[in-house]
């Protein structure tokens, strides 16, 4: 697993790569498409820095939740290249308290994904503790950071279904608020599977990429709210 992550890695950094090359045709018209292009190449090499690390502590925790929000500052970036660069311009009502929401979401998604990464890492100790066979009590005498964890998660959904309805009862026209809900409950769904059957086959990874699709659309929901403000200051 450990050397297709890093031949994955590989690859997603040549992209980059040939991302940042064609970029330069956004120079006279938008240099920071370019310039953050090249920064996510950067941030790639970066990234694989920091995974070498990761390897080289023996899984040291702090390293790990490093290497996470790594990953997740170059999903941000990636997503703001693609909101730039749509051809598809719409226009959307601005509403300060919607805006900040947008952004407590955000954050609050990025706190659970981090608490997250420290799971995994208790999850990993177990494993060496009793072995890949023994599943069923791998969580038997979870840590603090579990439970706070899934608490949490309460308080994710309850803000996530605060902004969905306040979007819709303002008119707002952020559609993409209905994918972090989609998102949410696969998210939900998939951490109770792991819990109550014994963390099936391919559940945990699945349960992490979803999270990023997740920090990824939010990102995009505040770059649109961001696109409302500026747009009200032009007015």
């Amino acid at each position: 697993v450990e050397f297709i992550n890093r031949l994955f890695g590989a690859l997603a950094g040549i992209a980059t790569l040939f991302l940042a090359l064609a970029s330069t045709s956004f120079w006279r018209k938008d240099k920071k498409v370019t310039l953050i292009s090249w920064l996510i190449v950067f941030g790639m090499g970066f990234q694989a820095w920091l995974g070498a690390t990761v390897v080289y502590s023996v899984l040291e925790p702090v390293k790990i939740t490093m290497h996470m929000i790594m990953a997740l500052v170059i999903v941000a970036l990636l997503v703001y290249l693609i909101y730039k660069t749509d051809s598809i311009s719409q226009n959307r009502k601005y509403d300060k308290k919607v805006t900040l929401t947008i952004w407590i979401a955000l954050g609050l998604t990025l706190i659970q994904i981090i608490l997250g990464t420290q799971v995994r890492q208790f999850v990993d100790n177990q494993i060496d503790l009793f072995g890949e066979n023994a599943k069923d009590i791998w969580l038997v005498n979870p840590s603090l950071q579990f439970y706070i964890h899934r608490s949490f998660s309460i308080l994710v959904v309850l803000i996530n279904l605060y902004l969905a309805y306040s979007i819709s009862q303002k008119s707002l026209g952020y559609s993409k608020i209905k994918w972090v809900l989609g998102l949410l409950l696969i998210e939900v769904i998939t951490g109770i599977v792991m819990y109550y059957f014994d963390f099936p086959f391919a559940s945990q990874p699945l349960h992490l990429i979803l999270a990023a699709f997740l920090f990824g659309i939010q990102f995009y929901l505040v770059l649109e709210a961001t696109k409302g403000i500026i747009r009200q200051k032009t007015l």
